[in-house]
């Protein structure tokens, strides 16, 4: 998606159309104010006789408006303005997109940074903008004979009032644009079905990144022969029931002046198909079980903002894929099996697998001395029952990192919410017969989950991001959702800014 900033006059706009925020109950914002002023008031007049009702969401093409520079304009309701907050501005931008991804238009002017919204600057609503549009023309469609048209937008100006906040705009739209592509990515990662996107397909998009990289990204692929050799009995352990070779997938970047610098790491779980093993799931629902990789594809698309923004940081990003199938080699219920770390697990249900080969991705990612650790994951139906669809679990060993990625998800609204990690919840993991079992029972299952990838992170700041609840749609509306990229790639950002604080830079 291409962009650009202006601070001229809006209504001199040469656009296909022009898309004007406005509020039902208060004075029109600084661009549509202009925009009235040389339409000779059609704004205004609209409102008055009840013609545009500005309820948020609500939208309204006009084909033709007299005295603008653009083809279009397009009215989009942002409701009361006491009511019109981060949530409600991006409803009323995702209202618009939709709109107009509908129309035979190839670029768009967009007014929205005029929208005041408290703590939020024109870089964080320029960024949003780009977000919403990648979002709205988002099409997974490779398995339809006859797919629809393909929306034609391809090319937004960003209106912005104030010429101080071009620069702004200029930079927030750029993350924006960069971020929403890795979005894109990971919904694709998500939506492809398991015949497709195995543990092998993830290791050849990793090696593609790599080679679109430039040179910035350096990746190594660990395959079963090389996990055997180096111990990963756990991560193996769950790919033993299928024909589906499991992989490790390593992906480095080093972008620090100090190549030794200790780098950030992301962990994804990658189980590419998941039928809980022996331990089988219910058949109803279970092709949704090909979700259960969105933690890697979270992973895959924070890699391709990363390589497109070039932050100073060293950063390891580390998949562990696997797919869960029950056969006559698949691991039992009550089988005993040795990590990577050398704790050994009593396996009491298959289903919980994602643990299995997270523990042992955990114990590789020590090697990097990291400086903390973010592993991500579909990992717990308990996460949903606690917090729904909306917020992202999150438990973590330090408690600055979790603020850290808690500040992250609400920079980039990809929130998240802390969960207790007490000493009182491992107990729920005794077994009699291992170091400990791999499921605490029904009871905080969420918690027990993160208690049990915390024996696995005890040398290293290391948080844990349950995104069962998050990572995709179900129903008419079914689909990968490309969360936690959002989160994951401001948290990343926000360590090179770390850095420069610390070096004494501005």
């Amino acid at each position: 998606m291409e962009f650009s900033v202006q601070t001229a006059n809006p209504a001199k706009a040469e656009t296909a159309c022009l898309v004007v925020p406005v509020y039902k109950d208060a004075a029109l914002l600084p661009a549509a104010a202009k925009l009235d002023d040389a339409s000779e008031r059609l704004i205004a007049q609209l409102i008055e006789r009840g013609d545009f009702a500005a309820e948020l969401g609500n939208v309204q093409l006009i084909p033709f408006a007299p005295g603008l520079g653009a083809e279009r304009l397009l009215l989009v309701g942002l409701g009361k303005r006491e009511k019109c907050r981060e949530a409600a501005f991006i409803k009323s931008l995702d209202a618009a997109f939709d709109s107009l991804t509908k129309l035979p238009v190839d670029d768009v002017a967009v007014a929205f940074t005029d929208v005041p919204l408290e703590d939020r600057d024109a870089a964080w609503k320029a960024r949003m903008v780009l977000e919403a549009a990648q979002r709205a023309t988002y099409r997974f469609d490779r398995f339809k004979s006859e797919p629809a048209p393909a929306p034609a937008l391809r090319r937004i100006t960003l209106v912005v009032s104030e010429s101080d906040d071009a620069p702004g705009a200029r930079a927030g739209a750029a993350i924006g644009r960069a971020i929403g592509e890795g979005i894109s990515l990971t919904r694709t990662l998500g939506n492809l079905p398991g015949n497709i996107c195995t543990p092998s397909y993830l290791a050849e998009q990793a090696e593609q990144l790599g080679k679109s990289s430039n040179g910035a990204l350096d990746v190594e692929i660990l395959d079963e022969e090389a996990l055997e050799a180096l111990g990963a009995n756990s991560l193996l352990s769950v790919g033993r029931g299928s024909a589906e070779p499991t992989r490790l997938i390593v992906m480095k970047y080093q972008g620090a002046e100090d190549r030794e610098e200790a780098p950030h790491v992301l962990v994804g779980k990658g189980i590419t198909f998941d039928t809980g093993g022996v331990s089988l799931k219910p058949g109803e629902g279970m092709d949704e079980m090909k979700f259960d990789m969105c933690g890697a594809a979270s992973v895959f698309g924070t890699v391709k903002a990363i390589i497109d923004i070039k932050p100073k940081l060293n950063l390891v990003f580390i998949v562990a894929a696997a797919e869960n199938m029950p056969d006559g080699a698949a691991t039992k219920p009550g089988d005993i099996i040795e990590t990577l770390k050398g704790l050994t697990v009593e396996v009491l249900n298959t289903d919980a697998e994602g643990r299995l080969v997270l523990c042992d991705a955990l114990t590789y990612a020590e090697r990097f001395t990291p400086a903390s650790v973010v592993d991500i994951a579909t990992l717990t139906g308990a996460a949903i029952i606690a917090l729904g669809h909306h917020a992202t679990g999150l438990l973590s060993n330090d408690d600055d990192l979790a603020l850290d990625l808690l500040d992250a998800g609400d920079t980039a609204w990809d929130r998240a919410w802390h969960l207790p990690l007490w000493d009182e919840y491992q107990q729920q993991l005794e077994s009699n017969f291992a170091d400990l079992a791999n499921i605490g029972g029904r009871p905080a299952g969420t918690i027990t989950a993160a208690c049990f990838l915390s024996r696995f992170a005890e040398n290293f700041p290391w948080a844990h991001l349950d995104i069962a609840g998050t990572a995709w749609h179900s129903g008419k509306q079914k689909g990968a959702t490309g969360r936690p990229v959002g989160l994951l790639t401001q948290y990343l950002l926000d360590r090179e800014s770390d850095v420069q604080v610390e070096n004494g830079d501005t």
